[in-house]
């Protein structure tokens, strides 16, 4: 079980700006996956909660608002898939993350 982000960093203007990742999962099981960020005023994520199959990928988009150049991050929890599981918000819930992918944000001025 492995995921990676495509670029694995983010860089986008403090004045507000938008960047696209691919997370790409490059084992042989359907992994389900949540989106945490270190600053949830300036940033938004979407999506937040989703699946990745197996040696898939799924875009991210990370959009920032208008604030003061800082550094901040995302934190991608992943673990396997439930089997049955069509709701990936409901089914994270009962999951433990078998690991994580960290993306360094730079707002830059």
């Amino acid at each position: 079980m492995s995921l990676t982000a495509d670029p694995p960093a983010c860089t986008v203007p403090a004045a507000g700006g938008t960047s696209t990742h691919k997370l790409v999962n490059g084992g042989a099981d359907k992994l389900i996956f949540k989106i945490k960020s270190s600053n949830n005023n300036e940033y938004r994520i979407t999506p937040v909660f989703g699946f990745i199959d197996p040696s898939g990928t799924k875009d991210i988009n990370i959009t920032r608002t208008a604030g003061a150049p800082k550094e901040d991050k995302l934190v991608i929890h992943f673990a396997n898939a439930p089997a049955d599981a069509t709701d990936a918000q409901a089914a994270f819930a009962a999951v433990t993350p078998a690991g994580t992918v960290t993306i360094p944000m730079s707002a830059t001025a």
